[in-house]
């Protein structure tokens, strides 16, 4: 059995952890960094598979020493900027690309072919006719994709477009590795999830104190106090364009309020893996989702989203806070990315790679809105009511690909009697129907006052 004193980074073991249901089990972990605190080590270890918000300071009581797997030895990559770089290669270490296949057989509707209702063994009440010749996109969701940023981090020049992906070519140890304890804003201390580049001499901090409506920082409470005599602001500094009830949408642009988009940005990649921080805010617009009472417009969750994009995104980041999560606030961001783009008459799709929470939260909101569609559908003279992919785009804006893949992962595409048909089982509508019983909170199209601008004239900037 190995000693506590030979576990290096890159080693692999059994860790013990509480699992959901709150049992006892012992994951397979890699060490990430150790530490010495008053003659005790303490391990940062990632646990294989598991999301890495999961990853954790612990013990060594906490690990199986008897199953310890040792490096492999490799050599360094170089440092960047006094930074070390990675660490010994682990046991068959290697990178995995999470890719949604769709199996070949699998029936995919072309865009323009008509829909129609079809009753199948008695237990079906929709199905929608299409015809086949369109392969679906592969929808990857742990792929990396190219930083615009230059070598140092720093764009040489201010961009006109942008991407949020974070570029993981570079990722070291330090950004593998939470860096901030706790956040306190308003009335909520946050844990963070991820790694987000705040000043160094930040990072020791047992609680980082952010204001609640500028998101700027401070190093103690005090700090806080002092700040909140001289701020005047009580919601985001932009333009109110939405608000029903208690809720409202500030419009940001991202170069007239820099730093507070840029506190943002800080904020949100404490929760946000996929999504890089770029101190260059011009090319982004950050639409903040707010909730009032009589202390002022407090932050719920938030999207940012490029004044123009080549690829048809209408979503570059978007977050809710921990606090108000699981209460339906994601699913409203989301219904108002997709009302903005109605407006503006395009359709629209979030960057990819979309977060494992992000994933569920759009299936879950395309398959309602499509499934809402496809179920208001009325016949006419006693014909099966039809419809396109193309119509379903266009009513939604969501992006055709999108709606293809929403088809696709609700296994609706039958092939009948020479035709493709989606069919709407019983247990599909009726799942549908307890869902949007429980779905309160709804994007009001009246409410909304936005004037989309045509960003292509640089005079807007």
């Amino acid at each position: 059995m190995a000693e506590v004193g030979e576990i290096i980074e890159g080693c692999r073991l059994p860790v013990l952890r509480r699992n959901q249901d709150n049992e006892d089990e012992w994951p397979l972990a890699e060490i990430l960094s150790v530490k010495d605190i008053s003659g005790r080590k303490l391990f940062y270890v990632h646990y294989i598979d598991f999301n890495k918000r999961l990853d954790e300071w612990v013990t060594h009581e906490r690990l199986d020493l008897k199953k310890i797997q040792f490096p492999k030895k490799e050599a360094k990559t170089p440092t960047k900027n006094g930074l070390p770089g990675s660490r010994p290669g682990s046991p068959e270490r290697e990178v995995k690309r999470k890719v949604e296949v769709v199996s070949p057989a699998t029936p995919v509707p072309s865009e323009t072919a008509p829909t129609s209702v079809f009753p199948q063994n008695g237990s079906a009440r929709r199905a929608v006719a299409a015809q086949p010749g369109r392969k679906r996109k592969s929808n990857c969701l742990g792929t990396d994709e190219d930083s615009q940023d230059s070598s140092d981090g720093i764009p040489s020049a201010p961009r006109m477009t942008g991407s949020l992906v974070s570029d993981r070519s570079h990722d070291d140890i330090v950004t593998r590795m939470k860096n901030i304890e706790c956040i306190e804003l308003g009335r909520h201390r946050l844990k963070p999830w991820y790694f987000s580049p705040y000043p160094q001499e930040l990072t020791t901090l047992p609680v980082l104190y952010l204001c609640e409506f500028c998101l700027k920082y401070g190093r103690s409470l005090k700090c806080l106090q002092r700040h909140l005599t001289k701020c005047d602001l009580r919601h985001p500094p932009g333009n109110e364009i939405y608000r029903k009830g208690t809720i409202s949408f500030f419009e940001i642009d991202g170069r007239k309020n820099k730093s507070y988009s840029q506190n943002l940005c800080l904020l949100a990649k404490c929760f946000l893996d996929h999504k890089t921080l770029y101190y260059d805010t011009d090319p982004f617009l950050f639409y903040v989702m707010t909730e009032y009472d009589c202390k002022g417009f407090h932050i719920v969750g938030y999207f940012s989203k490029e004044k123009e994009s080549t690829e048809d995104y209408n979503v570059a980041c978007i977050l809710t806070l921990p606090p108000y999560q699981r209460r339906g606030y994601g699913k409203l961001l989301i219904e108002f990315s997709y009302e903005l783009s109605k407006v503006e008459g395009k359709t629209g799709t979030p960057e990819k790679p979309l977060s494992d929470l992000g994933l569920l939260s759009y299936r879950s909101y395309w398959s309602q809105t499509i499934l809402e569609i496809l179920m208001g559908l009325k016949s006419e003279s006693g014909e099966r009511p039809q419809i396109t992919i193309n119509e379903i785009s266009e009513i939604t804006s969501i992006k055709k690909e999108d709606v293809i893949s929403t088809l696709q992962y609700l296994n609706l595409i039958n092939y009948y009697k020479g035709q493709y048909i989606l069919t709407l089982s019983e247990d599909i509508v009726d799942g549908h129907e307890r869902a949007m019983l429980k779905r309160l909170l709804r994007i009001d199209s009246k409410c909304l006052h936005f004037t989309p601008k045509d960003w292509s004239k640089r005079g807007k900037w």
